[in-house]
């Protein structure tokens, strides 16, 4: 638990959101690293650069969550979603949009700088994190180690014993990976659903697998005993969780900032990237207010920069700085090999004997393992649905085999970017999902829920995903270490390496691909 009590000890305030503005007077207009984002990938480089005695600059376009509102919590719960839910939204967008087809998930909300954003393209919409630890404060902690064949078959210049031997284990080690007490899940009321779910693959001949988390279990059954406060058990998880869960600002971003070297500024996007004639990087950043209000352009100069805004907002960057000519000398590989990790949600209805449970965890812990049947590859995340109330609902979040792939390209119109993926290519992921959820449901006699994604014959959620992986594919955008072709001292951190499916919740390999590049960087190339 020293962890979670060390962000305020080790100097959080000083960055803290009063929102930029406070830390203006002080504000470091170059340094000699800058990293682009706080999520997964550039929490390992904030990291492991300030360990080296590097002075560097984390700029992150979110705010920081310290400050409770009027309610005395920081974030505000699934259930009961105010502003600091979403991104500058007047209404919620959460992945079920009704139930028993009434729209009785959503609520009108004033505009803010929530925690939670939907970035939405033609065909595909993304859920992404807002704010310092990116999307570790909004995701449901599964903490999976691939399959090392298939990470091996992802990348196959990356050598895997390395990897299994050093880097996963560095990263579980860093995030605070930990299991469920078997016997406690066994017991308790709160993970009922999973059970029944288990029950249900269990009848089919399928494999279900305990999977670990970065919600500290400890804390969980405290929860359960009613000697801490509620978060898991509180409804709270796609808005942020008030207690328990080991984000990023209890692990890497505390140590970080525990090093005296690093500095994070809140509410500041970085819209460009240049190069000077001397070779260092100039960044261009808009600081916001909490309306949203651009209150200020400001100019960033670094030697090495560092990209770690998500497979989204680094493809989007690089896009751009190619299209314009600000930095023309990116290859062709720089915004393709983009892929959703399959997913694809879905619900089945139970019979009335087979309950899932009033009280619901919000953190996954078992999945359906499929991935080894070679004809249709599936591994189905057994997702909770804590409304409440009795339902007879199992929900999964399937990740699927998909191998199709799409690219960003410019939008001059826009300034930004615009994402090639089709609903043909959501539904390879739906005819894999499909194939193995009609034998579960035949083995046990039960239908498919319809009501949970706003239409009356929606059954699979595929117009969305929380897994976006690549834009910036390893060995192809970059080297084999993350390092952007055709500039030197310019690095790619985060998701957008992998490219388009890791089979499982992508943020450890994230995290153990970034310590694997940043061990690289600091021993070649910021050497004396």
């Amino acid at each position: 638990m020293a962890a979670l009590q060390s962000a305020a000890a080790l100097g959080f305030t000083r960055v803290g959101l009063q929102s930029a503005r406070a830390a203006e007077p002080d504000a470091v207009e170059s340094a000699p690293a800058i990293v682009i984002g706080s999520g997964y990938g550039a929490a390992v480089a904030a990291l492991r650069l300030g360990q080296a005695g590097i002075r560097t600059l984390v700029l992150e376009m979110g705010r920081l969550w310290n400050t409770p509102g009027s309610d005395g919590k920081v974030f505000c719960s699934t259930a009961a979603p105010d502003q600091r839910s979403m991104w500058f939204r007047t209404r919620t967008e959460a992945p079920l949009a009704s139930f028993l087809w009434l729209d009785l998930v959503n609520r009108d909300i004033t505009p803010y700088p929530g925690v939670l954003d939907r970035v939405h393209y033609d065909a595909m919409s993304v859920y992404v994190g807002r704010g310092v630890g990116g999307g570790s404060l909004v995701n449901g902690g599964m903490a999976v180690t691939p399959l090392r064949s298939y990470f091996a078959e992802q990348f196959p210049t990356v050598d895997t014993a390395e990897m299994y031997g050093t880097y996963f284990p560095r990263a579980r080690s860093m995030l605070g990976v930990n299991s469920i007490d078997p016997a406690w899940f066994e017991s308790t009321e709160w993970y009922q659903f999973t059970r029944t779910s288990r029950k249900a693959a269990d009848n089919t001949g399928l494999k279900t697998t305990f999977v670990p988390n970065v919600y500290d279990f400890g804390h969980m059954q405290r929860e359960a005993a009613g000697t801490a406060p509620k978060s898991a058990l509180g409804q709270e998880v796609i808005y942020g969780n008030n207690s328990g869960k080991l984000s990023l600002d209890k692990t890497y971003l505390a140590s970080a900032l525990g090093t005296g070297n690093v500095t994070i500024h809140t509410l500041e996007k970085v819209r460009a990237i240049s190069r000077a004639a001397d070779g260092t990087y100039v960044l261009t950043a808009d600081r916001i207010d909490l309306t949203g209000k651009v209150v200020e352009t400001k100019q960033y100069g670094c030697t090495y920069l560092f990209l770690g805004g998500g497979s989204i907002g680094t493809t989007e960057l690089l896009v751009r700085a190619r299209e314009t000519g600000t930095l023309p000398a990116l290859n062709a590989s720089v915004g393709s090999g983009w892929g959703t990790n399959g997913n694809v949600m879905l619900g089945r209805a139970n019979h009335v004997w087979d309950t899932v449970g009033a009280n619901q965890s919000t953190m996954p812990v078992m999945g359906i393992d499929d991935w080894a049947n070679a004809s249709n590859p599936v591994f189905a995340e057994i997702a909770p649905l804590p409304i409440g109330l009795e339902h007879w609902v199992s929900l999964y979040l399937a990740i699927t085999k998909n191998p199709q792939r799409a690219s960003f390209t410019y939008d001059s119109g826009s300034d930004g970017v615009r994402l090639g993926w089709t609903a043909a290519q959501s539904a390879v992921s739906v005819s894999m999902a499909k194939k193995l959820f009609d034998r579960i449901n035949s083995a046990n006699s039960t239908i498919y829920r319809y009501d949970l994604f706003g239409s009356s014959s929606k059954v699979f959620a595929d117009d969305f995903c929380y897994h976006p992986l690549g834009g910036c594919v390893l060995g192809r955008a970059t080297d084999n270490y993350g390092r952007v072709k055709g500039y030197s001292k310019l690095y790619v951190t985060d998701g957008s390496l992998v490219p388009g499916s890791i089979g499982v919740n992508p943020f450890v390999t994230i995290t153990a691909l970034a310590e694997r590049t940043m061990a690289r960087v600091l021993a070649e190339d910021t050497a004396p």
